[in-house]
């Protein structure tokens, strides 16, 4: 398989990735033939696997014109992916003009094609980080430069707790990086559930074991679970909700089934 110019030398191509596998679903370019294929078997079992995504990201931009209007102009995207069309910086800009915005991630395709798309940015910039790892991410020259943790901030981690483990303590690692925020401070959060996908759930376990396939385990916990990341927020109505519910811009009726799927939220630290 030839590597292209915008693979860094660093990865193993013959290996999917989650970020990659996503970009995918997207309609995105960043991604192998070994992306493409194990994406292509998890749809065999959930079809609707890219309206899922697109129902994501239009979540994380309502989230974050939500965050901007209500003042906060500092924005912290843990697990920020493969940059694809309306990016959280672009999304802040045009509500907050002069946002600041931090990527982190750890697949080393979505670092370098963030530092590529963000090239000249002096209000923007990319951190090679682990969510798992909070203090390398709050301690990064890129988060120190950008990021003033005595001012509210926005903290997306949209599409990335799903896939860390319990034995990696999740809800430490969010408990830490919400001590480390001011007041005001807000959390976004999307995750997945087997709740509001239409599917059965024998069906959608062929897409989990997958991921479980691939190295990159997909964590389907419950509503009940997921709002213990909220521990320490007061949550924004319309509450912990299937994606098309929270604030959406047209009738939720109108959606696909597949954007009710797992659930998302945004909680402001008091």
């Amino acid at each position: 398989m030839e590597r292209p110019a915008w693979a860094p030398r660093s990865i193993d191509i013959s290996m999917p990735s989650v970020a990659r596998m996503y970009d995918y679903y997207l309609g995105g370019s960043h991604n192998f033939e070994v992306d493409r294929e194990a994406a292509r078997r998890a749809m065999e079992f959930v079809p609707g696997l890219p309206k899922i995504m697109q129902a994501n990201r239009a979540f994380m931009r309502r989230a974050v014109r939500y965050a901007a209007r209500a003042g906060i102009t500092q924005f912290l995207d843990i697990g920020s992916g493969i940059p694809s069309f309306r990016n959280v910086h672009e999304v802040a800009r045009e509500a907050a003009p002069g946002a600041r915005v931090v990527y982190v991630d750890h697949d080393p395709v979505a670092v370098a094609h963030t530092q590529a798309v963000l090239e000249g940015a002096d209000d923007a910039d990319v951190v090679a980080a682990d969510l798992r790892k909070p203090r390398d991410v709050l301690t990064s020259p890129q988060v120190e430069r950008l990021i003033d943790l005595n001012r509210p901030v926005a903290l997306l981690l949209v599409a990335i707790l799903h896939f860390v483990e319990d034995m990696d303590d999740p809800y430490g690692a969010v408990a830490e990086l919400r001590d480390a925020l001011a007041p005001g401070s807000v959390l976004v959060v999307s995750h997945a559930s087997h709740e509001g996908i239409p599917l059965p759930r024998e069906r959608v376990e062929g897409a989990v074991d997958v991921y479980k396939d691939i190295r990159n385990p997909l964590i389907m916990r419950s509503r009940d679970e997921i709002a213990r990341f909220f521990e320490g927020y007061d949550m924004v109505e319309p509450g912990l909700v299937p994606m098309a519910k929270w604030r959406p811009d047209t009738a939720p009726e109108d959606e696909d089934p597949y954007a009710f799927s797992g659930f998302v939220g945004v909680g402001t630290k008091a």
